[in-house]
């Protein structure tokens, strides 16, 4: 079966991925910068690559959203 995938929306959309991230599990110079926060949310590229750590969820949403990118929650 042939199918044509050319009109989905937000096809070109540039996609990032918004993962909460246990403040223990970074590196020290993180850690100390987090001071008494436990959990962080890291948004990162589609390779992997983080591009930024932040303090909750709808922030990590928002920052996503403020710089063109369209987020989605990984668990």
């Amino acid at each position: 079966m042939d199918a044509n995938y050319d009109n989905i929306p937000n096809a070109d959309a540039k996609i990032v991925y918004v993962r909460p991230v246990l403040v223990a599990d970074l590196p020290d110079e993180l850690r100390e910068k987090a001071g008494d926060i436990e959990r962080l949310f890291a948004v990162h590229n589609s390779d992997g690559d983080r591009m930024a750590l932040v303090a909750d969820r709808k922030l990590a949403f928002a920052l996503a959203r403020e710089h063109d990118f369209s987020p989605v929650n990984v668990h």
